[in-house]
């Protein structure tokens, strides 16, 4: 296949084993929720945000580096030999100095948490090769493929595990399952690449020397995402933490299933667009309209009926974690603009941008976090990452109009309307008789009448605009049968 099949085969996998692997995990997460004790999702998710951020030294950016054409990645073999290399002698130096200071610094569920992670994190940045090598041949049916087979795998082992009263080990033994199968599907059973062990002084020197070029950046992104969650675990405690990770965990579970599709085909649109401002300014309104109408639905019907999600389908004891995870669905509201953001700055070549505006958002999480948190416990963590997501993406925005051409009121406009018009009529419907009662009925009234307001307004005011959103993303993904369905569409 040439790359423009490729790329749309892989989307298409990518696309299925998202949707499918998300209805999965939030199986997963609700059942785990329910069995588990809160102060063990504390553990492990601060002992999960030490493994991401602390593992930009075991990566160093030679990922990057090896996907980028030069020279010196031209021999494949010989570039995935030295990638190899250099993943095996900076994990080594990150591991030892990770439990070296987990020795030092933790004890209890904790200090087990760290050790097993860093072993299962390490043993996992020695797949990372092969797995490099299928995104640079842009084939990604078997990561798609080993992706899923990993979220229902360790859905099975977690679930288990939980069933049978176990707590903290149920979390971790998601790592060791997904770090085996991993090491089975890209090393044993028809392997991808033979890992050996190669030393090239002019290689490595390209790879450490790209590399470092991009790890600020991807040290800010990991930060930005994993901060709050050590602020919380270290000033907050452990229980504090469980509550605050599950509010973002389901907070953000839209934009896995919706952004995380249109992201993938974004980022392609935007390079093969490079240099049309005209085109790229249409696809770039575009994309951005549909994540945020879609958002705002999400949005507004997830903050209306999450008192009835938590009983309902977490229980009871996770309602202290309510307008925290209220204040989180901001994310479901924004979050994908800063990807789709993020990659037309990168297809145009001005990556830099993203990393001042990623420095700010650091400086007011940190701010944020420091005079909210205290106060307001996790309701103020929400805050504060909710304040450094808005300016972020004004940020972005405002870097953007140098790139495209776009309207802020056609953006929000509509979409604020149909939300403000859902808020106040539901809100209105509560006060009459027999709209309050049990979980199920609040929750069906609330869902389906501002659902049903919302389409209106934007069907009433933006029919057109709607259709044209629906048939990009049919052309983008389906390719030649997706512009075949839109003519269909169009007669």
């Amino acid at each position: 296949m040439n790359l423009a099949q490729r790329s749309v085969t892989s989307v298409a996998w990518n696309m299925g084993a998202n949707w499918a692997g998300a209805v999965v995990l939030f199986v997963r997460s609700a059942l785990l929720a329910r069995w588990l004790p809160v102060e063990v999702f504390g553990i492990y998710a601060f002992a999960q945000s030490v493994m991401v951020l602390s593992s930009i030294a075991a990566n160093l950016g030679v990922g990057s580096a090896f996907l980028h054409r030069s020279p010196e990645t031209e021999d494949e073999e010989l570039a995935a030999a030295v990638h190899f290399t250099l993943k095996c002698l900076l994990t080594v130096v990150w591991a030892a100095l990770l439990v070296t200071g987990t020795f030092i610094f933790a004890e209890g569920q904790m200090r087990t948490a760290l050790l097993l992670l860093t072993a299962t994190t390490g043993l996992g940045q020695l797949t990372h090769t092969p797995r490099e090598i299928l995104v640079r041949r842009v084939v990604h049916r078997r990561l798609a493929v080993v992706g899923f087979l990993d979220t229902c795998l360790t859905t099975l082992v977690a679930l288990g595990l939980a069933w049978q009263g176990v707590t903290l080990w149920a979390l971790l033994a998601v790592d060791l399952a997904g770090l085996i199968l991993s090491i089975v599907t890209l090393y044993v059973w028809r392997p991808v690449w033979r890992p050996r062990l190669t030393w090239s002084p002019r290689v490595m020197r390209y790879f450490l020397r790209f590399g470092s070029r991009v790890m600020l950046a991807s040290l800010l992104l990991r930060a930005l995402d994993r901060i709050d969650d050590l602020w919380t675990g270290l000033s907050l405690g452990e229980t504090s933490l469980g509550f605050y990770s599950r509010a973002y965990t389901f907070a953000t579970y839209p934009r896995r299933v919706l952004a995380s599709s249109i992201n993938a085909v974004a980022g392609g649109a935007y390079a093969e667009l490079k240099g049309n401002r005209l085109g790229l300014s249409k696809v770039f309104f575009r994309t951005n309209a549909l994540m945020v109408r879609s958002g705002f639905l999400l949005a507004g019907l997830l903050t209306l009926i999450a008192p009835e999600f938590i009983r309902l389908v977490l229980s009871p004891k996770w309602l202290p974690m309510l307008d925290a995870f209220r204040l989180m669905l901001v994310f479901t509201l924004f979050d994908p603009i800063r990807s789709t953001v993020s990659d037309l700055f990168v297809a145009v070549g001005k990556p830099g941008q993203i990393v001042r505006a990623r420095l700010v958002q650091l400086a007011v999480l940190i701010g944020g976090l420091c005079l909210l948190g205290p106060r307001l416990g996790i309701t103020g963590v929400a805050l504060a990452v909710d304040t450094m997501l808005v300016t972020g993406i004004a940020i972005l925005l405002w870097q953007a109009r140098v790139h495209v051409n776009f309207s802020l009121g056609s953006l929000f406009v509509v979409p604020i309307l149909g939300l403000v018009a859902g808020l106040l009529l539901v809100g209105a419907i509560l006060r009459l008789p027999g709209v309050v009662g049990s979980d199920w009925w609040t929750g069906l009234v609330k869902a389906v009448t501002f659902t049903v307001v919302y389409s209106i307004v934007l069907l009433t005011l933006e029919r057109r605009q709607l259709s044209e959103m629906l048939l990009l993303v049919i052309s983008r993904v389906f390719g030649k049968n997706g512009q075949q369905n839109v003519v269909g569409l169009k007669t």
